[in-house]
């Protein structure tokens, strides 16, 4: 004889919540963690002073667990909003809207400026819709 099949009694729902109307928020994007190369910032969650600059030289590059950066819709908003999201506990949540100086921090983020390195010239052909369409170049025949 097999074994009859449990039900699942837990939530597969996160419990995110829009701080500003607190209406459950439906996740239209995938987790950006975010990562560390200053020993501040892990001195503001909760390290000592000496500890932080340990880890930080001997690492360079810590990620910070249980932190990112996920675009949430709200129905009472209207609108996409992109969070700052903190694990506090087990389907404990704590979010924020993310503020710019915190992007620098994500990995595998695409910055809303551009890549500095890219010349005008090519962000411009990058923009361009169509194949054929080239502006910048006159055949002479």
């Amino acid at each position: 004889m097999s074994q009859p099949r449990r039900n699942r009694s837990r939530s597969k729902r996160r419990a995110i919540y829009c701080p500003d109307h607190g209406t459950y928020l439906e996740s239209v994007s995938q987790k950006y963690p975010l990562y560390t190369t200053q020993a501040e910032h892990l001195q503001q969650r909760g390290l000592s002073r000496l500890r932080s600059l340990t880890v930080i030289a001997g690492y360079g590059t810590v990620p910070l667990t249980g932190e990112w950066l996920e675009a949430f819709w709200c129905d009472r908003c209207q609108e996409t909003r992109w969070y700052h999201v903190h694990r506090t506990a087990a389907n404990q949540y704590s979010v924020a809207v993310a503020p710019e100086a915190l992007w620098m921090q994500a990995s595998g983020v695409i910055l809303p400026t551009g890549n500095p390195t890219v010349g005008e010239f090519t962000r411009r052909q990058a923009r361009q819709m169509k194949y054929l369409e080239a502006k910048d170049f006159r055949c002479i025949g």
